[in-house]
């Protein structure tokens, strides 16, 4: 890749033999770009009144008072809120609607099912893994194997074996998930393994996903970062980023979670002297219950499940509950972060917790909770309660809880970090009751954390283990359901990525015209020969997007030509920083368009953009409606097309997109290898803009250009590391699988593509080897479609002047 301002990839010949061959119209476009993007100098743009008045317009079109402000920047998220109290409206309708044991049945296959395809599906488990015994630690009455089997292909769980010693002739199987909090060697999951060892029990206690010797970064103590941090929380924090790459390969963390537990079981069934009809399977209190529940839910195999914390109340739940509380209660929860609760699709597809938790039926379940718990008006417990009674199980249904609540302290509350004591008094009868698991005494003999450790350096040298990131990429290769796009047709092409990325944006249709509410004029400003318009536009119930139409002084009887502009920043911020690009356009008679899409500039939730952020739980909560956030700003900005087609002043049949980005890009030398809630985090990407812009390329065929000035130039960088500096709302369930930002530039045809400055997922320019998979892609793109002429790229941004200018030069023609 060359660093002029338009290094074109690709050879010109290329070019030249496009020309030869296209048709008049594409013969015209084609030399059209030829002396459009012929390679010169930037030159800065000249001042006059025009750009000094562009500085000056204040481009907010909503009403600034302090309470108009706040009812807008909460527009996101209290749509998401009256979006999840309708979905617990339509699951206590369903609820109500279930009257027998055969309707419960019908019922719960179709959740599960949801259930299955939601988190990644699922495969079938008949034979166990290679199993790997790194060493043997002999106990009393127990011994300790620590083991590693594979998941996946070359990628392993490390796990500590209880066996009990000696082994009775029929041996029940525990799988004990551990909680956010802990790797398997903490201390609670020890006293567990060694005390149902010691009652004749198999129990394994595997580390999650991304956690203890599986960790998906390299901070494990406090002398692996020169700063402050806390390295006892990475584990968990780094959810967020394996939350991301799992989502965008089509799978999830509660997917992998399942898998493992799964395996888990398989590990159990070839042991020695097995019962298959006593397999258990407890989750933790903080995270361990609800894969626990959702494997459960899933696996037949499993006997009995110990679902702590997930389906009901929470510890965050007010307590008392409400004696309304069956109507009022949070069925579906809502999003955020970490929790593997927020499951994808669960609101829109109606697998809620209470649902899968009683899935479980008839087979035995403990439903536990931490702290104390409102046994009279859980609404869940009721409908468990109901479940069981239908299938003739109700001796089959048990509870366990602590005291006191999350906010106390001390002795005043069961805090745990697995499964304490305080619960285990209530899981030891029901054991007894069930299966015949006799404890009379607990008994404790911890070991340190280093004996129990399985990865020895000759072990991994033997097994050679993915990291979970390389884990990722090897789900990305083979998926069956993505668009083999380069074998197609132009037309083929487009339509099979647009069918693609369809299925999993969610309704992007914009709204129909006849049905719209009128445009809310605010006001128009005359602007040294141009006009300011300022409008908004309610593209559903609750969404209004402002926008700021800058439209040139008319030229005889022709209508200008249109760029619309569009960033993550918002209108504000773009006029600011793009204030010589707009000039340039206006001065070509080219009008500029400036939406702030919902969630953006004036709509804008919050400033922080980060894993704790309220853009950060909008976005979760959206994924589990089916309703990806970029999706919906899809929506606005093709409803913001739709109205410059109605208007009169401008001519939307010549339309080119822009989609910038105004983040800093970290600097390619930076070592990004940073702890979560570190003081010097590197900065996150911001690609909404140009994805906007070659999503809404891909839906509008009146799309003559695009520009994409600092957007993400693959999705799959995103798994060429532990480390993803991107917002979770940029993030589509599936992206990876139904067309990654190569398709969407081949889906485009024969409109001109022009990229500059492109990053990685890791908010860095992009390097020799990811720019030559462009090169890759541009070489050998189908010949039909020509995208060797098309696509012009640029590996640092040009001056926006310039770029306004003959952007508006290609698009008047």
């Amino acid at each position: 890749m060359h660093a002029s301002p338009m290094a074109r990839l690709g050879e010109p010949s290329g070019y030249r033999k496009f020309v030869r061959r296209s048709t008049p119209t594409a013969r015209g476009l084609a030399i059209g770009l030829g002396v459009v993007f012929t390679l010169i100098a930037s030159t800065p743009a000249q001042a006059d009144d025009l750009l000094d008045a562009l500085k000056q317009l204040d481009a907010n079109v909503l009403p600034t008072d302090d309470g108009s402000r706040k009812e807008h920047q909460r527009m996101l998220p209290d749509l998401a809120s009256r979006l999840l109290r309708e979905a617990n409206r339509d699951s206590t309708k369903a609820w109500r609607e279930i009257q027998s044991r055969e309707d419960w049945e019908r019922f719960r296959s179709a959740k599960v099912a949801s259930l299955t395809k939601a988190i990644g599906g699922q495969v079938d488990h008949h034979e166990a893994p290679a199993i790997h015994i790194a060493r043997t630690l002999d106990g009393e009455g127990f011994r300790i194997q620590c083991i590693a089997f594979a998941s996946r292909p070359q990628f392993y769980i490390t796990a500590n074996l209880y066996v009990p010693d000696p082994i009775p002739s029929s041996a029940p199987g525990i799988v004990i998930h551990p909680s956010h909090h802990n790797p398997k060697t903490q201390g609670e999951l020890q006293d567990m393994g060694m005390t149902w060892a010691r009652a004749g029990c198999y129990v394994l206690v595997m580390d999650q996903v991304g956690h203890g010797e599986r960790r998906a970064h390299p901070f494990i103590t406090d002398q692996d970062y020169a700063k402050p941090f806390r390295a006892s929380r990475q584990d968990y924090y780094f959810r967020y980023n394996t939350g991301m790459q799992l989502h965008l390969v089509g799978d999830s963390l509660t997917g992998w979670q399942v898998h493992d537990l799964r395996t888990g079981v398989d590990v159990l069934l070839a042991q020695k002297n097995i019962d298959p009809k006593r397999i258990i399977m407890m989750g933790s209190v903080a995270g361990g219950g609800d894969p626990v529940a959702c494997a459960a839910a899933i696996d037949q195999r499993i006997t009995a499940a110990v679902v702590f914390n997930f389906g009901g109340p929470q510890p965050e739940s007010r307590y008392p509950l409400p004696e309304d509380a069956a109507e009022t209660f949070g069925y579906a929860g809502s999003g955020s972060w970490e929790s593997t609760r927020n499951l994808s699709y669960s609101a829109r597809d109606g697998f809620l917790p209470w649902a899968i938790v009683g899935s479980i039926a008839p087979r035995r379940l403990v439903y536990a909770h931490e702290f104390v718990w409102d046994r009279e008006h859980d609404p869940v417990w009721t409908r468990l309660q109901t479940i069981y009674g239908w299938v003739d199980a109700k001796d089959q249904l048990a509870f366990a809880h602590g005291y006191g609540l999350l906010r106390e302290s001390g002795d005043k509350a069961s805090h745990c970090n697995n499964i304490g004591p305080p619960h285990r008094k209530h899981i030891h009868p029901a054991l007894e009751k069930w299966f015949n698991i006799r404890v009379e005494k607990e008994y404790s003999n911890r070991k340190s954390s280093s004996d129990l450790l399985v990865m020895s350096p000759e072990l991994k040298e033997k097994l050679k283990p993915l990291s979970l990131y390389e884990a990722a990429m090897q789900r990305a290769e083979p998926r069956g359901d993505r668009p083999r796009v380069s074998d197609m047709q132009p037309d083929q092409a487009r339509e099979a990525v647009r069918e693609a990325w369809s299925l999993r944006l969610g309704d992007i249709a914009p709204p129909d015209r006849r049905t719209m509410k009128p445009l809310s004029q605010v006001s128009k400003t005359e602007l040294n020969g141009a006009t300011a318009h300022r409008f908004t536009i309610e593209v559903e119930e609750g969404i209004e997007v402002p926008v700021l139409l800058l439209v040139p002084p008319p030229k005889g009887d022709a209508k200008p030509a249109v760029v619309v502009m569009v960033s993550q920043q918002g209108k504000s911020a773009l006029l600011a920083a793009r204030a010589e690009a707009i000039a340039a356009c206006l001065r070509e008679g080219v009008a500029v368009c400036l939406p702030d899409v919902r969630g953006t500039g004036e709509t804008r939730i919050d400033r922080d953009r980060g894993r704790g952020s309220w853009d950060t739980g909008v976005s979760s909560s959206f994924l589990m409606l089916g309703k990806p956030v970029l999706g919906q700003r899809l929506k606005d900005l093709r409803a913001v097309l739709d109205q410059l087609r109605l208007r009169d002043d401008v001519d939307a049949r010549k339309l080119a997109l822009w989609g910038d980005s105004l983040a800093s890009v970290n600097d390619p030398e930076r070592d990004l290898r940073i702890p979560h809630a570190a003081d010097d985090v590197p900065a996150n990407a911001e690609p909404l803009g140009g994805m906007l812009a070659l999503l809404a390329g891909l839906y509008e065929d009146d799309v003559k250009a695009i520009y994409v000035r600092g957007g993400l130039a693959t999705l799959r960088t995103a798994l060429e590391s532990e480390f993803v500096y991107l917002p979770h709302d940029s993030i589509v369930p599936g992206a990876i699988a139904c067309g990654d930002v190569p398709d969407l530039l081949r889906a485009q045809g024969r409109r001109l593509l022009w990229l500059e400055g492109l990053v990685t997922a890791q908010n860095q320019p992009l390097g020799k080897a990811q720019a030559e998979v462009f090169k890759d892609f541009l070489d050998s793109a189908n010949d039909k479609i020509s995208l060797k002429s098309m696509v012009l790229m640029a590996e640092k941004p040009s001056d926006p002047a310039m770029v306004g200018k003959r952007l508006s030069g290609l698009i008047k023609k």
